[in-house]
């Protein structure tokens, strides 16, 4: 069996380029004891995957030069050496950015297509959906009553997080890019309240979103965003960071004065609890998560987009835009039918 995958060819310097990236097809060893060789159907894009790009200490050890590109995705069984598993099974993977795979069914999960549209097995049903129900609820832990601020409101992420926060009593306020994500957080997502971070009077919207102060703010994206929240933060806050998808093509410190100790002085004085986490770190969890939220989807009181491109082909180009917020939803490459 062959597969044709997109290799890193060159570690990035700010904004991946397509030169970092190479196109080659390959042989497949036959699967092992224990393996089972597989089609990709859908290619999860993720920003984490900027991260896995660098070699710079990380969570993750680095996706190595020559190597395969790292994703989730959900492919079909053609051939198993697992008794558990059988040809035409779909299954949540690790493939990567390629067509076809030979994985280890240990850690393959087992897909109904029926149950659930099969993307959302790498979107609200699965990694994002998870980071948003651990996170918030671990670390944010909103009271009913509360007010959740979320940055990056209709990513994956975002989105659910402000879903769940209203289920949980809380008044959820959205904050995203440009006026057709901002109508999408009210419209869709049923958020109390949505702002453009790219409007001029950003921090004084979201004065106005916030009169009673802000208890959690999800972090996804940092930089100006958080400039404008942190003011707002009540005593006893909680900031579950996620990520901070504003730096990862930074090349260098933010130009200015160092405001780490303006940081450090709101925490002491707040009683801040400011916690980044892996969703990997709560997995305990996940036998609560899949039927909650499934539930809720059911009940129709969570919502979710997908922007699905297809071709892997077009990865790399989809990947730049995802890290500019030019997707709206969950992104995931569609390999094959």
């Amino acid at each position: 069996m062959k597969t044709t995958r997109i290799v890193l060819a060159s570690r990035p310097t700010g904004m991946p380029q397509p030169e970092n990236f190479r196109t080659e097809t390959v042989e497949l060893e036959p699967p092992r004891t224990g393996q089972a060789s597989l089609q990709t159907l859908y290619l999860s894009l993720d920003p984490y995957m900027r991260g896995r790009m660098s070699d710079a200490p990380s969570y993750a050890p680095p996706v190595e030069i020559d190597e395969t590109m790292c994703g989730a995705t959900v492919s079909r069984v053609i051939e198993s050496t697992d008794p558990a598993l059988r040809p035409g099974d779909v299954v949540l993977g690790y493939g990567g950015w390629q067509t076809h795979s030979v994985e280890y069914t240990q850690y393959l999960r087992k897909l109904d297509p029926a149950a659930a549209p099969l993307t959302t097995a790498l979107g609200v049903l699965g990694m994002p959906g998870f980071t948003a129900y651990s996170g918030l609820l671990t670390i944010g832990a909103p009271k009913p009553g509360e007010t959740v601020v979320v940055a990056a409101a209709t990513g994956p992420v975002g989105a659910t997080v402000g879903q769940i926060a209203k289920i949980r009593g809380a008044r959820a306020v959205g904050i995203a890019g440009g006026p057709q994500k901002v109508a999408l957080l009210r419209e869709k997502f049923g958020f109390d309240a949505a702002i453009d971070h790219r409007a001029p009077d950003f921090a004084e919207q979201l004065a106005a979103a916030t009169p009673e102060g802000i208890d959690v703010y999800f972090e996804n994206v940092g930089g100006a965003v958080l400039d404008a929240v942190l003011p707002r933060l009540n005593k006893f806050a909680r900031i579950p960071v996620c990520g901070l998808v504003a730096s990862y093509n930074d090349t260098e410190l933010p130009p200015g004065p160092d405001r780490m100790g303006l940081l450090m002085g709101m925490i002491l004085r707040k009683s801040l609890t400011l916690r980044g986490f892996i969703q990997t770190e709560f997995l305990d969890q996940f036998g609560e998560f899949y039927p909650d939220v499934a539930g809720w989807i059911a009940e129709g009181r969570l919502t979710y987009l997908e922007d699905v491109v297809d071709g892997l082909d077009n990865a790399v180009s989809a990947f730049q835009g995802l890290l500019t917020g030019g997707n709206v939803g969950k992104l995931s490459i569609k390999v094959a039918d």
